[in-house]
């Protein structure tokens, strides 16, 4: 028998395992020669069977004829009247096992009654054993099918079973094979521990198997019958009996071709019907679910037939991280007894499970997920789902109406609760959504003859509006602003007088003077300075009260200090010399207050406005939501008897919503009818399309293809995948702590600082006035004798401790942040690197860890042909003609993997225009194939242009015009159609696809002829990026939604060790979290939708210039450039304004610091004596050494 070759029947898949596996692996021999070489034991055995479901009309002779067909199957004598049938065979060649599954595949029920020895020839030797394995290391389901998958495919194993929750393995093996140590080096060689937990337990065929092995076996029980429409010969019938029996988990398979059907015999553990139609379908042909046969002799259906038994349970469910996921744990929870429906929702990580309490218990379901590997939380039991609804009425004119609304929602089954107030036109209702709507509740309310519409909740992520706030500021600023100016013209007069004519009085000569002490410049000051310092300051002192209260002193108690201080002080200087009925107008620091409130109310201004993107990043969420959707009603034979066009809102759990070609998926769903592709790059981040077939499950937002669906809704309003996402991107935003700015650190010191200078200033004063009066009496300007001696020391003191305050509070030092940041984002746009605010602007430089997206951030996010190989030995075709026949045939295709192609080639051609396609033919997740023509215009027009002939033309007019045949797709889809996939093809295929790359391959005129490999490229900066961080001394990951085996290919070519796959994107916010509990400032680049909670939730979000607005809105960075060096550009600019910042920090603080001891009379002694013009001059060369030192971040 040869790899290729069927038989009319179908063989239990260990035998037929074997068979195929040994022609491989041991070229030398024949398949059967392995009996050569490990002689098998012959021993003749007897099973009696009782069948079930026999009719008058069934051929027993049929049965019969069949059953002795089988090898190894000596005689049967079947008893019509007790419907028993007795098997003689041959032990060594066929198992009782076996023998039921063909009775069973032929439709009819089986019980193995008997199994008894009738002739012993030889001694039985042990031909099967079975081992049991300890595993260390399985993390999910991934690891579990990794293993069965790899182990399952040595030879001489027949079956393996992985446990997750034992973290154990189960194998049936061939001892004259392969060895049970064999089978743990292989797993310890995948990298997982493995421990032998005992001595191998041998199984005897002919004498029925071991209990253990039984319990093993015994899982195989359940029978689907498929319709299969489409087969046209036996080929169709042998194609698909192959593909199927390779499957995991299926034991048998038996295609009708007459009757259209499939009986197919499987594992339920490993496989559902659902995916066994699936692949038929896959191979071309529609398939569809007729019916299922329990076989295993106990029902495993729900037994609660009383609706008033079934209960419901929420259980929050951890360590999900795909749809196979979810797949299994339905699967598995659906088959234990008392278990009627589960529902998981991956994104919400929820399940919601209905159940028989009289059988199992809410702690029972609990466990068994548990069970299953992954951890499982009771939330509430017996819970019964509220839902809540505002509902508009309109129509309603008195007390009468209200009562007839109230009274028929209050009698309607379902509604818990309804409430109507006439006043406000509004109703509030309570209802069990497992009985009815919104929309049956408005359909009741209308048939009353009242309107009735949703209240437009409240948009998400308004508790992030910065509108109120940015408001606040910008008044602020304004009202500063219009004061400031004034104050600013007369500080310059101020400043020209005081040096022209200083001599003569300055800006303040005695004429000018209003009253005695006050000056008509210090009056304008004062009426100038109030209102600002009064209003325009308010919020600066709201904010430094609250940072007070929480015994934290940050800029904004810094601020207020300053212009407090300032004003007062000059308050009281100006009230004194009035009082004292001076001749000179004191110099005040009226003019500090404007100016100081004028540029930080600026700042605060541009930074809220910049936060307040971060609400726009969930509108932006919130708009990829569909608005409507078609609500149909279904007759027989899923024929659409109406339609209803309704707001996404009003979708019911249940409802069964028609999506068409380009349309959004409004709900989460199931599909139930049609095949279309989805893109669910919101979900995965991957731009390839996902096939979408009955039974596939479908997003919330995702964009439908080319075909129709009508799809069953499973999650509706708050609980779809969509809003989930939106949820973690709220979440995200609103734990992400503030980060602390260097200017609120800095004066957490320096006011303590100040306050502890003033006070010290003024206790030395009062000490050394009160022990040598005569130090105070020189040194105290204008002495008058009549004025106490008490009064003069506090005066004294009093002064000298005010003027240390104010001067040591600068209005430079407000300005030494917002002048860097505002030229630091300068110098980063003018590099294609946009900076949100001056938060991420200062973090960036702590970075220790960035995570990587992969598609559409290390790679280009688009398909590319990378290879194309031309098999010359089989088809003598040049390049030229492959490329224009196959870009022909593609660039009628919608595939992203065909459009890359067609792309490819006309680029390879340098054409626009290539040949003509008909009979165009698209099998979903196999290929095309169509008739290809007029390539030779495209061909000869270049040879034309080259050699410059100009007889081409005339020449092409007059040729024959061949029309060639093309076949493009996969593996099966060129089997199929006939052709034979060699080796040496196979292993180029494979080396591609261990890349992460897709092989496809092209026959033309039924020749294969080509090869071609297409893969998502990496960009040609990724790795000198990848590698210029790690030199930095910056950990680097890369995570993504992607396979495993994808994820890796692209993290080795780009030099990053530690990878993620298959993460979701709440996964992707938990690793970020991970990473900054372990002390690390995290950076996430990405540029999709699934992307943004990470993005969100990252010390600093940084977004791909061409990916996604929600994405770019949620990040604080977005480079626009679409290039990775940006992010080593941004470090180093966040590196170098923050090092700017603290030389800012400096100017602004060295003039004042020096100034300090001049006021506190340190250096009175040496005749210096802080002069009025002192403290303007220090605040002027700080304010511009402040700015200079910002602008020199451009050089």
């Amino acid at each position: 028998m040869s790899v290729d070759s069927k038989q009319s029947h179908i063989m239990c898949p260990c035998e037929a395992w074997c068979s195929q596996k040994r022609t491989y692996e041991n070229l030398a021999y024949e398949p059967g020669s392995q009996s050569e070489l490990y002689p098998q034991p012959k021993a003749l055995s007897r099973a009696v069977f009782q069948l079930s479901g026999l009719t008058p009309k069934t051929s027993i002779q049929a049965i019969e004829s069949h059953i002795t067909s089988l090898k190894g199957v000596v005689s049967v004598n079947f008893s019509v009247a007790s419907g028993l049938a007795q098997v003689d065979y041959n032990a060594s060649s066929i198992s009782t096992r076996e023998l039921s599954l063909e009775i069973q595949a032929m439709g009819y029920g089986v019980v193995d009654v008997a199994g008894e020895e009738v002739t012993k020839i030889g001694e039985t030797e042990a031909t099967e054993s079975l081992t049991r394995i300890r595993v260390k290391g399985m993390t999910c389901q991934s690891c579990v099918r990794s293993i069965e998958g790899r182990i399952g495919t040595l030879p001489g194993v027949l079956h393996i079973k992985v446990s997750l929750s034992d973290q154990e393995a189960v194998v049936q093996f061939q001892p004259h094979i392969v060895t049970s140590e064999e089978v743990k080096e292989q797993i310890e060689n995948m990298g997982f521990g493995a421990t032998l937990t005992n001595k191998d337990t041998s199984i005897d065929c002919g004498q029925g198997e071991t209990p253990v092995s039984s319990s093993i076996l015994d899982s195989l029980t359940q029978t689907s019958v498929i319709g299969i429409v489409g087969m046209t010969c036996n080929s169709c019938v042998q194609s698909i009996e192959g593909k199927i029996s390779e499957m995991t988990g299926v034991c048998s398979i038996a295609v009708s071709l007459k009757e259209e059907q499939g009986t197919v015999t499987f594992d339920p553990s490993l496989t559902q019907p659902e995916e066994l139609r699936a692949a038929i379908e896959d191979m071309g042909f529609d398939a569809s679910l007729i019916g299922m046969l329990n076989i295993s002799g106990s029902t495993k259906m729900a037994t609660a037939d009383e609706e008033g038994k079934v209960q419901k349970c929420f259980i929050r469910v951890t360590g999900m991280t795909c749809a196979s996921c979810v797949a299994n744990i339905e699967r598995n929870l659906v088959k234990h007894r008392g278990v009627i429906s589960v529902l998981v929702a991956l994104m919400a990580g929820k399940a919601e499970v209905k159940y028989d309490p009289g059988i199992v218990d809410a702690k029972r379901i609990t466990q068994l997920i548990e069970g299953l590997g992954f951890g499982a939380t009771l939330i509430e039991d017996n819970a019964v789902m509220d839902g809540k609804l505002d509902l508009s009425v309109t129509g309603m004119t008195c007390a009468s109406c209200v009562h007839n609304i109230e009274s028929k929602l209050t009698r309607t089954k379902g509604i818990l609760e309804a409430s109507v107030a006439l006043a406000t036109n509004k109703a509030q209702i309570k209802f069990d959504p497992e009985v009815l709507g919104a929309r049956d509740i408005i359909r009741m309310i209308e048939g009353l003859g009242f309107g009735a519409s949703l209240m437009k909740a409240e948009g998400f992520g308004n508790n992030l509006d910065h509108g109120e706030e940015i408001q606040q500021w910008k008044n602020s600023f304004l009202f500063s602003l219009v004061f400031g100016v004034p104050v600013m013209g007369l500080m310059i007069y101020m400043m020209v007088m005081d040096s022209q004519h200083g001599e003569h009085g300055g800006s303040m000569p005695e004429e000018q003077n209003l009253l005695p002490g006050l000056s008509l410049l210090n009056l304008a000051f004062f009426l100038l300075c109030t209102p600002v310092q009064i209003f325009g300051g308010r919020y600066f002192y709201i904010q430094a009260y609250r940072s007070l209260r929480h015994r934290t002193a940050n800029m904004d108690v810094l601020i207020v200090l300053a212009t407090s201080i300032a004003y007062i002080y000059s308050v009281v200087v100006l009230i004194v010399a009035m009082a004292e009925r001076a001749n000179q107008s004191p110099v005040t620091f009226f003019d500090t207050p404007p100016m100081l409130f004028v540029f930080i109310a600026l700042g605060r201004w541009l930074e809220h406005i910049a936060k307040s993107k971060t609400s726009e990043a969930l509108a932006k969420l919130m708009s990829l939501q569909a608005t409507d959707a078609t609500v149909v009603t279904l007759g027989p034979d899923h024929s659409i008897l109406s339609e209803e066009q309704v707001s996404v809102e009003l979708v019911q759990r249940g409802d069964i919503v028609k999506v068409v070609p380009g349309g959004k998926f409004p709900v989460d769903g199931k599909v139930i009818e049609g095949s279309s592709m989805a893109d669910e790059s919101l979900i995965t981040g991957e731009p390839m399309p996902v096939s979408k077939k009955p039974g596939s499950s479908v997003i919330a937002g995702s964009i439908n293809a080319h075909g129709s669906l009508l799809v069953q809704a499973t999650h509706v309003g708050a609980d779809t995948t969509l809003c989930q996402i939106v949820k973690l991107v709220e979440e995200a935003q609103t734990s992400k702590a503030p980060i602390q700015q260097f200017a609120d650190r800095l004066s957490g010191y320096f006011v303590p600082f100040i306050v502890i200078a003033s006070v010290l200033t003024l206790l030395v004063w009062l000490v050394i006035g009160f022990v040598n009066f005569h130090v105070v009496k020189e040194y105290f300007p204008g002495y008058d004798e009549n004025i106490p001696k008490t009064d003069v020391i506090v005066r004294f003191a009093f002064q000298a401790s005010i003027t240390v305050l104010s001067i040591a509070c600068p209005c430079s030092l407000g300005l030494a942040t917002p002048t860097a940041v505002m030229v630091g984002t300068g110098v980063g746009a003018q590099n294609g690197i946009l900076i949100k605010g001056g938060e991420p602007l200062e973090m960036a430089h702590k970075i220790g860890a960035v995570m990587f997206d992969k598609t559409g951030t290390i790679t280009n996010g688009v398909p590319r042909v990378t290879r194309v190989l031309v098999l010359w030995e089989r088809a003598r075709l040049p390049l030229r003609k492959v490329l224009a026949l196959v870009g022909t045939a593609e660039a009628s295709s919608e595939h992203p993997l065909g459009m890359a192609v067609a792309k490819h080639c006309k680029e390879e051609l340098e054409t626009d225009v290539l040949g003509s396609c008909k009979d165009f033919q698209s099998v979903p997740g196999c290929g095309i194939s169509c008739k290809v023509s007029n390539i030779e215009e495209v061909l000869f027009m270049r040879n034309a242009f080259l050699t410059g002939l100009k007889e081409f033309p005339r020449m092409l007019s007059t040729c024959w015009r061949p029309s060639y045949s093309v076949l493009i797709g996969n593996r099966e889809w060129i089997r199929r159609n006939g052709l034979h996939v060699g080796a040496d093809v196979d292993d180029a295929m494979s080396s591609h696809e261990t890349k992460g790359q897709t092989a496809i391959l092209v026959a033309i005129d039924g020749v294969l002829c080509a090869m071609l490999a297409i893969a998502d490229t990496v960009k040609t900066e990724s790795a000198l990026a990848v590698h210029t961080l790690l030199s930095m001394g910056i950990e680097v990951v890369m995570i993504t939604g992607d396979n495993r085996r994808t994820a890796k290919a692209i993290a080795t070519q780009v030099g990053i060790r530690k990878v993620f796959a298959e993460v979701l994107p709440s996964h992707k916010v938990a690793k970020v979290q991970e990473l900054q509990e372990r002390g690390l400032r995290v950076a996430m680049v990405g540029d999709g939708v699934n992307d943004s909670p990470a993005l969100a939730r990252a010390d600093v979000g940084i977004a791909i210039g061409t990916g996604t607005d929600v994405a770019i809105e949620a990040a604080d960075v977005v480079l626009i450039r679409n290039d990775l060096l940006d992010v080593v550009a941004c470090i180093e600019l966040s590196k170098k304004t923050v090092q700017r910042i603290r030389i800012n920090f400096v100017f602004a603080l060295i003039y004042n610091l020096v100034g300090i001891p001049i006021a506190a009379g340190v250096f009175l002694p040496a005749g210096l004596v802080l002069q009025p013009w002192m403290g303007s001059a220090a605040m002027a060369a700080s304010s511009v050494s402040v700015v200079i030192s910002s602008l020199l971040l451009k050089l």
